[in-house]
């Protein structure tokens, strides 16, 4: 194959150059068929709109194979391209989006995206065109100055997942809320071994928009395997080893469905659900990196073994 006998630094060169031009071209071209949607509301350039994202995505697909040496997508049970679905992941770096915009058999992902993202050039307008919602997360102290900045994420949520309705769309969050890092985890004194504290509140808000229109909960793990602990940068040096995407589809149930701003009870049960969930994933990881390691002390055995 052509991306094993480039230069790493040349193949890092070349996938740089793939994700940068796919994002900045179709980014431009979301952009504009959003203003022109605004000036001309034809159900036409909605669907332009989903043809262009899409070609986003299959950019991503080719920098994905490019710049990693082996991707392996794991989906227990069935995933319809026709489907709405709410997938909830870990969240290691960056490139999970582009992964898990990579995923072929997803319909339409859609993310929730921090609220400084809407500055980053093509990226922000482009989430922006495609009816994203931006998350902006308020301390006690901003709230204590401005009470009316309260439930600000949980309407833009509403007024986004509103708009999901018409087309088939994967509905992503990273429930931690941010990315994992050792520091991040130590701060927060995580109970977690692989994971940051979930957030259930966005999770509980789409689900109470669409929570009859969702096909399925996709409860998925990203894990990368590289020669550095930096993920872009191995991917960027061809160092990136494997992306292994542990994809879970599970059914939403009715109890899961409720009003997670005002009713007490149900806040406290959907936050349990999560943290349910939250150590199962984190047994889940446990259990993959304790099966690779053992599987690189074997292959070392043999090595040394070796006359």
């Amino acid at each position: 194959m052509l991306k094993q006998r480039l230069p790493n630094w040349l193949n890092g060169v070349i996938v740089a150059l793939v994700l940068f031009s796919n994002v900045t071209l179709w980014g431009i071209i979301v952009l504009v068929l959003a203003l022109l949607k605004l000036l001309l509301p034809f159900s036409l350039l909605s669907h332009l709109l989903h043809a262009a994202y899409f070609g986003w995505c299959q950019g991503n697909r080719l920098a994905l194979w490019l710049g990693c040496a082996d991707i392996n997508i794991n989906i227990t049970g069935t995933v319809n391209r026709q489907g709405w679905y709410l997938l909830i992941s870990n969240h290691m770096s960056w490139l999970d989006i582009v992964v898990l915009s990579a995923i072929d058999v997803l319909p339409a992902p859609k993310f929730f995206l921090k609220d400084e993202l809407k500055y980053v050039p093509f990226i922000g307008s482009g989430a922006w065109a495609m009816g994203m919602p931006f998350m902006k997360r308020v301390s006690k102290a901003q709230l204590a100055k401005n009470p009316q900045l309260k439930g600000l994420d949980v309407a833009r949520t509403k007024r986004s997942c509103r708009d999901f309705h018409n087309h088939p769309t994967t509905i992503i969050n990273f429930v931690e809320g941010t990315r994992f890092t050792p520091v991040k985890h130590n701060a927060q004194r995580s109970p977690f071994t692989y994971l940051l504290k979930p957030k259930a509140g966005g999770i509980a808000f789409a689900l109470e928009v669409l929570g009859e229109q969702f096909d399925a909960l996709l409860n998925t793990s990203i894990v990368y395997q590289g020669q550095g602990d930096h993920i872009c940068a191995n991917l960027l040096r061809g160092r990136l080893d494997s992306i292994n995407v542990d994809l879970q589809v599970q059914a939403i149930r009715p109890e899961m469905i409720g009003n997670y701003q005002h009713d007490q009870e149900f806040r406290l049960f959907f936050q349990q659900y999560v943290n349910d969930l939250w150590q199962q994933k984190d047994h889940h990881l446990a259990a993959y990196h304790q099966a690779q390691q053992t599987a690189y002390v074997a292959v070392t055995s043999k090595e040394i073994e070796a006359p």
